[in-house]
């Protein structure tokens, strides 16, 4: 069974240590210890990911079938008279998509804007590392 450091936990649901820690002490997260470090089962953290995820209108958006949407920022949006790239960091993950010119200024999205990346597609790869 996977088991991970409170760091990783927090890089995992782009949350601080700190913000973890709280979650231990308000006993939302179990700890064990491992070598005299705090851990956390992996199975826990994924039922907290997916209780965050699954919170009431979370992020404010309208009700959608895309179940893969990740908050974050844009950091970066390349435009031509024709298409945009805009590229989002969210929760440490960096996201890049192709959108027309027109659409990247209705959206009014510039360097540092919050947006939401609302990802649907039948090909999803999953790797472990």
């Amino acid at each position: 069974m996977s088991t991970y450091r409170i760091a990783e936990v927090a890089d995992l649901l782009g949350v601080s240590d700190d913000t973890v820690r709280r979650w231990i002490d308000q006993g939302r997260l179990a700890t064990a210890r491992d070598g005299g470090r705090a851990v956390v089962e992996g199975t826990d953290v994924a039922a907290l990911a997916e209780s965050l995820a699954d919170a009431p209108d979370h992020d404010g958006l309208r009700l959608s079938s895309a179940r893969n949407r990740l908050a974050g920022i844009v950091v970066a949006v390349k435009k031509d008279t024709v298409m945009a790239q805009v590229e989002l960091i969210c929760g440490g993950q960096r996201i890049v998509s192709l959108m027309s010119s027109d659409a990247a200024e209705e959206l009014g999205l510039e360097r540092g804007a919050r947006a939401v990346a609302s990802i649907k597609s039948t090909n999803v790869v999953v790797e472990r590392p």
